[in-house]
């Protein structure tokens, strides 16, 4: 990134787009989908997965201050070796790409990831699901970890597999948001030092990231506070919607 947005409704799309990120990592999942969108439209494609990192760090930053104490740290354990696979072969796509190969890589990975979501929450589901064991509990994690670490260091894009896991693996909510921040503030500090390398992360990105802290607060506290409150069944099939269409578009 050579240097920062210009123009006011640049900027205000962008604030838009933080704290989306916010809200998706303290209260609803899957809101993230249209900041990677709304990124990759007003930045490179390619450039913009190093200026949502910082952003989205932010936003790891303040659900771990609301949700640390409800992490699943055996869970984590068994995704982390995996994860790194799957980053290291998401590294080197990106090296080799270039910014309208990944305007498309982006698009398909939101794609396939909504079309995750849409599964896990339209397949038929027993009442009350048991987490895999033995041999299945590896694999799933194995799946997990790579399909995950891929996905986020191509285009940011690991929460729909991380919530499926999870969903599978039966976890209750405030479990599910505990565990979900700490694996992704461990996955995008990892990512850092390789987004640094490939030349995605720059002064300019973490100039940007600061500017775009208020943003990020005011979505986390508004995602804080109405994750209890609101109807998230109807507000996920907007969202996943409005991310498919978003999705398609970079595709064209």
């Amino acid at each position: 990134m050579t240097e920062l947005p210009s123009t006011p409704s640049a900027w205000a799309l962008l604030a838009l787009a933080a704290a989306l990120v916010g809200f998706s990592k303290t209260g609803i999942n899957g809101t993230a989908s249209l900041s990677i969108l709304l990124f990759a439209t007003l930045l490179p494609a390619k450039e913009s997965t190093g200026a949502l990192l910082p952003v989205l760090i932010l936003g790891d930053l303040f659900a771990i201050r609301f949700y640390s104490r409800h992490v699943e740290w055996r869970v984590l354990g068994r995704l982390a070796p995996w994860v790194v696979i799957g980053t290291a072969i998401g590294a080197v796509a990106l090296w080799f790409a270039d910014d309208s190969t990944m305007r498309v890589v982006i698009g398909a990975i939101l794609l396939a990831m909504l079309a995750l979501q849409v599964w896990s929450k339209l397949r038929p589901r027993p009442e009350e699901p048991k987490p895999p064991t033995g041999l299945a509990r590896r694999s799933a994690a194995a799946g997990a970890g790579v399909a995950a670490g891929a996905a986020t260091m191509m285009a940011n894009a690991a929460g729909p597999v991380m919530v499926l896991y999870l969903m599978l693996s039966g976890f209750s909510k405030l479990r599910f948001l505990g565990t979900m921040a700490w694996f992704f503030f461990a996955v995008n500090l990892f990512k850092v030092p390789i987004s640094v390398g490939l030349g995605l992360i720059t002064w300019h990105t973490i100039v940007m990231a600061a500017l775009l802290i208020p943003a990020v607060a005011a979505g986390a506290l508004a995602g804080r506070a109405l994750v209890h409150r609101v109807n998230q069944k109807q507000f996920e099939i907007a969202t996943l919607a409005l991310s498919a269409l978003g999705a398609a578009l970079l595709i064209i």
